[in-house]
């Protein structure tokens, strides 16, 4: 490995670094948790202003993996998620892990180093690789609670947990015996070794099965069954990050293969991708109304945004793509800040149903306002991100000729509009069981402030996302035209 190729992963290498030596210097210096935490936030936003500033495009010799607007674009993202997921749980874990605070930032940042080489990633190989580096630590941080609440109530974080970890490795199952599949016939590991001609029956098995094993990644239904559980059992500040830079890596990986690599067998992935995207929004609306507790009822929501930026990736064109980027990054800064705001809430009122998030706005104008925003965003009223995120997917599947997904995810929308509502009637409207005032941490209330601040920039001035957007799409060389199955 030369230096050439060394500086392709600077930002990659930069995040590992910081995860290494935060392990070191508490190993060293024991007892001063807090101390590195905030140097992992002062480090990570380092390393993301460096990455408006380093060239890191080329790409490897042998093709393996190549570092462009496309992988520059989501590193962003993944840094960011990342920054304000640590400042999120600063407070959270002095009080809660006074003893086990850097191992916490240090599992975080290795699960972020995986999902920064995935969007560069060309071989299945090194795909495989880093989708498993991003999601072993996740298994950990998910039961990272283990003996977290009071003693009479059951401990979920174990559960939750499992829950992950097993539905975890049954996708990566998937994916290998797909790629076992793939690779037989293809003779080659990269990414773009595509059949000529019509594919092989059992190749198209592959490549589905490969999809499915993502789909889990993502929480796609059918795959979606950690989803709530694990929402509801692992720790909140850590399902902020779960929600969001996870589902990111996992659509990352879905362009790569299938608008990259296999383009041109859209007849194959297509009608299946199109059949999670439906699934998704069905079930993540309709199974969102009944809900009480509020990390079960973004988790729903969760299920339900997927299937939307899914149907921008069906149309597997460049502005399709593009739109599904500016979709993913805008629902990061929303629902991580929706979590947030659940949590503070929840960390004085007692609990994570919606009875406790009763009088909020009382309680806590600020935590109020932005959970409001951020509800109005997932649910795509004008004029915050969330509106033209959903706009956008939507005018990219008109465009690309999904006309019925398009109106069936509009009406469903409708829906998800009635249960965000729903949570902002308790937050505004309802009386709660305490009238003591709130407060938040510092770092928590910066993280929430910082979500916020994007929320309502974006909304009101989508242009720069949108630009970024489009060269990262552009970026990625999708193969432009309709579909053959439609």
């Amino acid at each position: 490995m030369t230096s050439d190729w060394l500086q392709l992963l600077t930002l990659d290498l930069a995040v590992a670094g910081i995860a290494g030596l935060v392990l070191l210097g508490d190993a060293v210096l024991p007892g001063h948790g807090r101390v590195w935490g905030r140097l992992t936030a002062v480090l990570l936003a380092a390393v993301l202003g460096a990455s408006f500033v380093l060239d890191v495009s080329g790409s490897t010799p042998h093709g393996a993996y190549v570092s462009d607007a496309w992988v520059l674009f989501f590193q962003r993202v993944f840094l960011c998620a990342a920054l304000l997921a640590v400042l999120g749980a600063l407070d959270w874990l002095e009080a809660r892990a006074p003893l086990r605070q850097a191992e916490y930032y240090a599992l975080l940042l290795f699960s972020v180093v995986g999902m920064m080489i995935l969007p560069g990633a060309r071989d299945w190989t090194l795909l495989v690789v880093s989708f498993e580096l991003m999601g072993v630590p996740l298994y950990v941080l998910s039961a990272w609670a283990k003996n977290d609440g009071p003693a009479d109530r059951p401990k979920l974080a174990a559960e939750a947990g499992l829950k992950l970890f097993v539905t975890g490795t049954a996708s990566s199952a998937l994916t290998f015996f797909g790629l076992a599949l793939i690779l037989g016939f293809t003779e080659s590991t990269l990414i773009s070794a595509v059949p000529t001609g019509a594919l092989p029956p059992l190749a198209g098995v592959g490549l589905l099965l490969v999809v499915a094993g993502f789909g889990f990644k993502v929480g796609a239904v059918p795959f979606h069954m950690w989803v709530a559980d694990t929402y509801q059992g692992a720790p909140t500040p850590f399902v902020a990050f779960l929600s969001v830079a996870p589902k990111a890596g996992g659509l990352a990986a879905l362009s790569v293969v299938l608008l990259s690599g296999w383009a041109r067998q859209s007849a194959v992935w297509e009608p299946a991708v199109l059949l999670l995207s439906v699934s998704s929004m069905l079930v993540g609306n309709f199974f969102a109304l009944p809900q009480t507790d509020a990390r079960r009822l973004l988790g729903f929501s969760g299920i339900a945004q997927i299937g939307y930026v899914l149907v921008a990736l069906c149309t597997h064109t460049e502005f399709g793509v593009a739109m599904a980027l500016f979709f993913i990054a805008t629902y990061v800064f929303t629902n991580l800040g929706a979590f947030l705001v659940v949590h503070a809430a929840a960390e004085q009122s007692g609990g994570h149903t919606l009875v406790r998030l009763a009088g909020l706005s009382r309680r806590s104008p600020f935590l109020g306002a932005a959970l409001l925003v951020f509800l109005l965003s997932l649910a795509g009223i004008p004029f915050v991100a969330g509106f033209w995120a959903k706009l956008f997917v939507f005018l990219a599947g008109y465009r690309a000729g999904l006309v019925w997904p398009v109106v069936l995810g509009v009406g469903l929308a409708v829906v998800g509009l009635f249960y965000y509502l729903g949570v902002a009637r308790s937050t505004f409207m309802s009386e709660g069981e305490s009238s003591a005032p709130l407060h938040a941490g510092v770092a928590l209330r910066a993280a929430i402030a910082l979500c916020l601040a994007a929320v309502v920039g974006i909304g009101l001035w989508p242009a720069p996302l949108l630009q970024g957007a489009t060269r990262a799409a552009r970026a990625l060389g999708t193969v432009p035209g309709a579909s053959a199955t439609r």
